[in-house]
C-alpha cells in the first residue's frame, strides 16, 4: 500500500502542508498573544496555539490521505510520551514538527518552518519541508532525490581548503561530554555558529549553502525530515561512532549531517 502511495501523486501532502500552514500558522505570525504561548519543560522550549492548531490540522489530513497510517507529532509525543512507539511499529509513519523554529516564529521572526516525514519500520522514504514566509518548499523521495520549488538539490561538496561553515546544537542546551564533544569544533578552518531552526539548517546543507550541522539531541520530528533531504541531494549523516542516524533512537550523540560523505567524516572526527 505505501508503495503505491508514494509512486502516486504526492502533490496531495504538499498541498495539505501549505493548507495547515495558511489555516493555523501564517494568521498567527506575530500576532501572538501572550496567552497563546506557553513553556513546556523551560524558557527555551516553547509552544504556542499554532504549533498544537497546526499539528491537529495535519494529523487529520494526513492520515485520510494515507489509511491505516499514523502520527507522530512533537505536541501528542510532549502531551504523551507513548505515541512516540509508533516509530518502532508496523504502520507507515507521518512524523510531524508543526513549527519547526518556534522560538523564531514566536519573536516574530521568518526562519521556522513545519516539517513532514513519512517513515516505515525507521526508515524516512519522503519528506516535506515548508517556509511559508520564506515561500519556500523542499520535497525528497527515496531513491528520487530533492527539489526545491520543483528544482534539483545537489548539495555538492565544499572547495578545497575553505573554511567549514558548522551549524550546531547551542553548547548550553547539552551535557557535559556532548558539549565536549562540540567543542572539537572549535579549531582553526571552521566556523561553528549555534543553529536555528533545524529544518531550515538541513535546507542550507541540502542546498550548499551550509556545509554541516552537528547536533546532539535525536527527537525524529526535528530531524527525518531534513536528513532525507540533505541524503538525496548528495550529502550524508553520521553518529559519532560511525553509524548513520536512526530516526527511531538509540543513536550516540552527538551527530553530523553534511554536504558529502568526506564532510560528514571530517566534522564526525572533530567531534570524536
Amino acid at each position: 500500500m505505501i508503495d503505491e502511495f508514494l509512486t502516486g501523486d504526492l502533490s496531495d501532502v504538499e498541498e495539505a502542508v501549505r493548507k495547515a500552514a495558511a489555516a493555523e500558522i501564517v494568521p498567527r505570525y506575530r500576532r501572538l498573544a501572550a496567552h497563546e504561548v506557553d513553556e513546556k519543560t523551560g524558557p527555551h522550549d516553547l509552544v504556542t496555539i499554532a504549533d498544537r492548531s497546526a499539528e491537529e490540522h495535519l494529523t487529520a489530513s494526513l492520515t485520510a490521505l494515507l489509511p491505516g497510517s499514523v502520527v507522530v507529532g512533537e505536541e501528542a509525543v510532549h502531551a504523551d510520551p507513548a505515541v512516540a512507539e509508533a516509530l518502532h511499529g508496523d504502520a507507515p509513519v507521518w512524523i510531524v514538527d508543526p513549527v519547526d523554529g518556534t522560538r523564531q516564529f514566536v519573536r516574530g521572526e521568518p526562519g521556522f518552518c513545519t516539517l513532514v516525514a513519512l517513515a516505515l519500520r525507521g526508515e524516512v522514504l519522503a519528506s516535506w519541508t515548508y517556509a511559508p514566509v520564506l515561500e519556500e518548499f523542499a520535497v525528497a523521495v527515496r531513491g528520487e532525490g530533492a527539489r526545491l520549488g520543483g528544482t534539483p538539490l545537489h548539495s555538492g561538496s565544499p572547495a578545497p581548503g575553505s573554511v567549514l561553515r558548522v551549524a550546531m546544537s547551542h553548547p548550553d542546551y547539552t551535557t557535559p561530554e556532548q558539549k565536549r564533544a562540540l567543542l572539537g569544533l572549535a579549531v582553526p578552518g571552521v566556523e561553528a555558529r549555534p543553529c536555528g531552526s533545524a529544518g531550515l539548517e538541513y535546507l542550507d546543507v541540502a542546498r550548499g549553502d551550509l556545509d554541516a550541522v552537528a547536533f546532539s539531541w535525536e527527537l525524529a520530528w526535528d530531524h527525518a525530515a531534513g536528513l532525507l533531504l540533505v541524503t538525496e541531494a548528495g550529502g550524508a549523516h553520521l553518529t559519532v561512532t560511525g553509524e548513520p542516524f536512526r530516526i527511531a533512537g538509540a543513536n550516540d550523540l552527538p551527530f553530523t549531517a553534511a554536504r558529502d560523505e568526506a564532510t560528514a567524516r571530517r566534522v564526525r572526527e572533530l567531534l570524536t
